[in-house]
């Protein structure tokens, strides 16, 4: 299936792959997880991506700084955002454990997407868990472990925006690709086990409306 779509870059052919579902991608992850596995199984991957990233533009790469982001665990680069398509990529360059901030990765939470993963470099511990939430569902009030999985090089995975997890703890040098469902839920929860403290994360850009009120 990959050999008609040589000579296009990693991402591109990635996006060509995954682009024809019916239903639409967002609600058929199936399709994208099928097909991702099969290409993120290549022995060459790694070297892929970084010839992608060398043949950006100085257009594109200011591009894809502009819709990257830090966060406390780790670095999202944003490579691929084309707003016809139902999906974005991205790469995860994971911080040094010692340069962590608790509150991200390592929290358990779910995500307003669905995604798929493959691990680059590196390795990380991966829980997943169950959640019980609040009546309204803008709440965490308990979680169970369910498993706890030494993810490494070349593990490939699927998480659904209702599923929850952690990586409590990842190898220096750990960087991942993932394929990422636009929003299907307007929020995302966190909930630390600790305190028992649960928050809501909903995204800055739905926000607006709520900062001229403010004013």
């Amino acid at each position: 299936m990959l050999t008609e779509y040589a000579g296009r870059s990693a991402v591109a052919e990635l996006a060509a792959l995954i682009a024809v579902a019916d239903p639409p991608v967002a609600d058929h992850w199936g399709h994208v997880a099928g097909r991702f596995r099969e290409w993120a199984a290549r022995p060459s991957l790694k070297e892929e991506l970084r010839a992608h990233l060398h043949a950006l533009s100085p257009r594109e790469e200011m591009r894809v700084a502009a819709r990257s982001r830090e966060t406390t665990t780790h670095f999202a680069w944003c490579l691929r955002d084309e707003p016809a398509e139902p999906f974005t990529f991205w790469l995860h360059e994971y911080k040094p454990q010692r340069d962590w901030r608790r509150g991200y990765a390592d929290s358990i939470h779910n995500h307003r997407y669905h995604f798929c993963t493959t691990l680059l470099t590196g390795s990380y511990l991966h829980e997943r868990f169950t959640a019980r939430l609040a009546a309204d569902g803008r709440s965490i009030e308990d979680t169970t472990l369910l498993r706890s999985t030494h993810a490494h090089e070349g593990d490939s995975g699927t998480m659904l925006s209702h599923e929850f997890h952690r990586i409590p703890k990842a190898a220096d040098d750990t960087l991942t690709f993932l394929v990422k469902s636009r929003a299907v839920s307007p929020w995302s929860l966190s909930y630390d086990p600790d305190t028992r403290t649960s928050h809501r994360h909903v995204p800055v850009e739905s926000r607006l409306e709520e900062l001229a009120k403010a004013l």
